[in-house]
């Protein structure tokens, strides 16, 4: 009986890195974390990835076909030719506000690439901070996912259309817009494919040092916020993603586009749909500035779900809120506060869960696909309570993911080919 051909599927986060195997029909044989080496970004990546493919059981390592790699969105470097690094990577979370203004002054209304931490505008940044010596020799913009995928096929200057969004790229037309090619920075901007595409074999060094079939392909990448949503098991228009993490982020894949930057929405081509949503600052961080995690569990055990609170609070840690309403003014309301935190924990939730059910009664007012369904992950995927008030409020299915591991959905994205969404 000839052995399955696999899909390894690698996910860099915030503080570590993980991976998958599957086979087609998403039947998971391998599983890995680990926390970066002590060691300044991005060789830290590096090493990570090295000792993760060393890592793969020697049962497995022929069989791997496909290779894809997410990345923390927004999260680059620029490099030279030869895939060097010129700086230190800008993290995902790093503003450059002096060169908001300008890109500002040139990207269309509501731009994904006008923010303070978009990809693009700290490519515009390093153009107008670094020293002439150093920008001649620049010749690659990449994003994390770009330059890891790049250890492992050798081909620099490639990226997707998941990473580019915050870049420029757009994604409607899929090629840079003209006010960004005519731009004096745009010759480092890297060529884009769509995620999942085939870019390559791994290098016959790669193959070599860790036993890989040399016609195993890297495949273009994603985000991880984007690899998360594939592993959750939503597959088809009108299936929603709740992360309830330290904030609250929900996705809806959709038949219809949706951009609105005053709602603090956008939306990333996914095959032939797309996947429209927010990003709440409201969610976990909010919860654990008043109870830690055991007394969050036993509060929650306490409350009644079907009986109403007259609380109506919008938690936020701090004034400013990105979506359903984009105000960075935006008060946090918690009062009053019962004596009673059983009673607190109660409005807090339901809170948040309004929130929620905001967030995707505006995506439907502005022309995304009906919510059919909602698959939950996120920390907060575990408090029953929790989801018992949200389903009072969603009138539809509130489902467990079947996976809340991104690098299992960039296994899934190794293992699509083309259109990978189905529905």
């Amino acid at each position: 009986m000839t052995a399955p051909l696999l899909a390894l599927g690698i996910d860099f986060g915030t503080s570590g890195v993980r991976a998958a195997v599957v086979d087609p029909q998403r039947h998971l044989f391998w599983q890995y974390r680990a926390s970066y080496p002590d060691l300044p970004a991005p060789e830290n990546w590096r090493q990570a990835l090295l000792t993760l493919l060393a890592a793969l059981p020697e049962s497995l390592r022929g069989q791997v076909a496909r290779v894809a790699i997410d990345g923390t969105s927004a999260t680059v470097m620029l490099c030279d030719q030869t895939g060097e690094p010129l700086t230190a990577p800008l993290l995902y979370n790093h503003t450059c506000l002096d060169a908001l203004g300008p890109i500002k002054a040139l990207a269309p209304a509501h731009s994904p690439a006008a923010s303070a931490t978009s990809s693009l505008v700290k490519l515009r940044w390093w153009h107008q901070t670094l020293p002439d010596s150093t920008w001649v020799r620049a010749a690659h913009l990449l994003h994390q996912a770009d330059w890891l995928s790049a250890q492992l096929h050798g081909q620099w200057g490639l990226s997707d259309y998941h990473n580019s969004l915050k870049l420029g790229y757009d994604v409607g037309c899929l090629r840079y817009p003209d006010w960004m090619l005519a731009q004096p920075w745009s010759r480092v901007l890297p060529r884009v494919v769509a995620p999942g595409e085939p870019v390559g074999p791994v290098t016959a060094a790669v193959a070599q040092r860790f036993g890989l079939s040399p016609r195993c392909q890297v495949v273009a990448g994603t985000t991880d916020s984007i690899a998360a949503f594939l592993a959750s098991g939503a597959r088809a228009p009108g299936d929603g993603v709740t992360s309830l993490g330290s904030t609250l982020v929900i996705k809806l894949l959709s038949e219809h586009r949706v951009d609105a930057g005053e709602y603090g929405i956008y939306s990333h081509r996914l095959g032939s749909h797309w996947l429209v949503g927010g990003a709440s600052n409201s969610g976990g961080a909010v919860l654990e500035t008043f109870f830690d995690r055991a007394a969050l569990a036993s509060l929650s055990q306490r409350i009644d779900p079907t009986e109403p609170s007259a609380l109506d609070y919008y938690p936020l840690v701090r004034p400013g809120e990105r979506f359903p309403i984009n105000d960075p003014d935006l008060a946090p309301r918690l009062t009053p506060r019962p004596q009673d935190d059983t009673a607190f924990l109660h409005g807090l939730l339901l809170g948040i869960a309004r929130i929620e059910q905001r967030g995707y009664a505006l995506l439907a007012q502005l022309g995304a696909s009906p919510l059919r369904q909602i698959y939950t992950c996120g920390g907060g995927a575990t408090n029953e309570t929790w989801r018992q008030l949200r389903a009072r409020l969603m009138p539809v299915p509130i489902k467990t993911a079947a996976s809340v591991e991104a690098a299992v959905g960039s296994a899934y994205l190794a293992n699509w080919p083309g259109d990978f969404t189905v529905g």
